[in-house]
Order: structure tokens, then C-alpha cells, then sequence
């Protein structure tokens, strides 16, 4: 397993268009995303699964019920990647 440094001098700057500097490869930013999760208390994980649990079958029933339109997932992905490398 990788280890990964960010200094000081070199580590993420504000940017005024999104507030993290791309200066590092979204692999490593994934990764350090990653660490940041992982080190969340643990007694909080089953609440918060529990809270995802919920949200998703709120989400689930807003589509069977036809409150929501769905997308097909390639759209989906399409319209992420054109909103964040804006």
C-alpha cells in the first residue's frame, strides 16, 4: 500500500473556481478522500448506513411511484463528467 504525503509548501491551495487546486492526480485525491472516510468513528458507520438505507428507499419509491424521471446510467455519468471538468 502507497503512503501519501502532503506538505505544506506543495499540499492542496484554494482555487477560486472549486476550492481545491488540481495540483494532485484525482487518483491521489481519491485516495486521501478515501483515508478521510476510513477514519470516521466507527460507532457512527451503522448510523449512517442506516440513514443511506432510508434515503435509498425513499429514492426507490419516488421512482415506483413516478415522482421521479430516471435517466439511463450512461446519461447519468455523461452529465457528471460535463459538470465537473466545466
Amino acid at each position: 500500500m502507497s503512503s501519501w504525503l502532503i506538505s505544506l509548501d506543495s499540499g492542496f491551495r484554494r482555487n477560486d473556481e472549486n476550492g481545491i487546486n488540481q495540483r494532485f492526480p484525482s487518483e491521489a485525491r481519491a485516495l486521501l478522500a478515501d483515508r478521510l472516510v476510513e477514519s470516521l468513528d466507527p460507532l457512527e458507520d451503522g448510523y449512517i448506513r442506516q440513514l443511506w438505507a432510508t434515503e435509498a428507499r425513499a429514492r426507490r419509491d419516488d421512482v415506483r411511484k413516478g415522482l421521479v424521471k430516471t435517466i439511463p446510467g450512461q446519461e447519468a455519468l455523461d452529465r457528471v463528467r460535463k459538470l465537473v471538468t466545466r
